[in-house]
């Protein structure tokens, strides 16, 4: 795939995925909508600019892997894996319909989704494996996974990183979506990760933070990010939950519900004058 570097296309893509998050969480009537606007741009960033990956090579060894961790987010996922062929479009107003591909935490099987995630914790551990084995395999490529800040709260992600410094993994560069928000409120409040940099560094991590809804600088940061050759890197993107509609950014409700159908045409409304904006 031909990589974008016009920013102005960049942001017009991201209003664009933004409307189909939000069309399929309507018709669906449940899911994530907060948790997945606010990784729009991380996900855009990684699948249009740098990684290699394409609907063709989704069993190529030597392509980049996704894994996204914080599976509640697959809205945006969809999203992007729809609009780059790796299924129809048409596919996405199945959300969460009985028999549907396209459940609402990914499933393997669906062209592009590397594992069935969702049990929150799990996937840097499955990104370090992967990232090892493709290092023991001389398999030059590189493995990203994106959690949440809520997700941290799990031991098995200082698990998964105590190891990944331990083998040097310098090909496995992991993400968070610091939006601060989990689904029972503040991240701070329901358990505070204290400095949060500074515990990465502790861990052994190169540690970057970034604004996670700027495409230039999420480009610096996984630039220097893929210069690192001793150990794994963490990219701390700081994001808006619900970011790009303006009455579900920030707000601890929308966790885990779905705009409803007048919802939908403000949030719509919304994400046209934005585009309009751009002209």
């Amino acid at each position: 795939m031909e990589k974008i570097t016009d920013i102005s296309v960049l942001k017009r893509k991201a209003i664009g995925l933004r409307r189909d998050i939000l069309t399929m969480l309507e018709r669906a009537g449940g899911g994530h909508t907060g948790g997945s606007l606010s990784i729009v741009e991380i996900l855009i960033c990684l699948y249009y600019q740098r990684m290699n990956v394409s609907s063709g090579q989704c069993g190529s060894r030597d392509r980049d892997k996704f894994i996204l961790s914080k599976g509640h987010g697959c809205p945006a996922l969809y999203a992007v894996l729809a609009d780059l062929g790796f299924f129809p479009r048409e596919e996405l107003w199945t959300l969460r319909k009985l028999g549907s591909r396209l459940q609402g935490h990914p499933q393997l099987g669906l062209p592009g989704v590397e594992i069935s995630s969702g049990s929150l914790g799990q996937g840097l551990s499955i990104a370090g494996g992967f990232a090892l084995a493709d290092r023991l395999d001389s398999v030059d490529a590189r493995v990203y996974c994106l959690m949440g800040d809520g997700e941290t709260n799990e031991g098995q992600i200082w698990e998964a990183a105590m190891t990944a410094a331990h083998y040097h993994l310098s090909n496995l560069c992991g993400i968070i979506d610091f939006n601060r928000l989990q689904i029972d409120g503040l991240c701070c409040e329901v358990k505070d990760l204290g400095d949060y940099s500074k515990k990465w560094k502790e861990f052994g991590w190169h540690v970057i933070e970034t604004d996670g809804h700027d495409f230039r600088e999420l480009n610096r940061a996984f630039d220097e990010a893929e210069a690192v050759r001793d150990r794994p890197q963490i990219v701390i993107a700081h994001t808006v939950k619900g970011k790009g509609v303006s009455f579900v950014e920030n707000k601890v409700k929308w966790h885990g519900i779905a705009p409803k159908k007048d919802e939908l045409i403000k949030a719509l409304a919304e994400l046209d004058e934005q585009e309009a904006k751009l002209k």
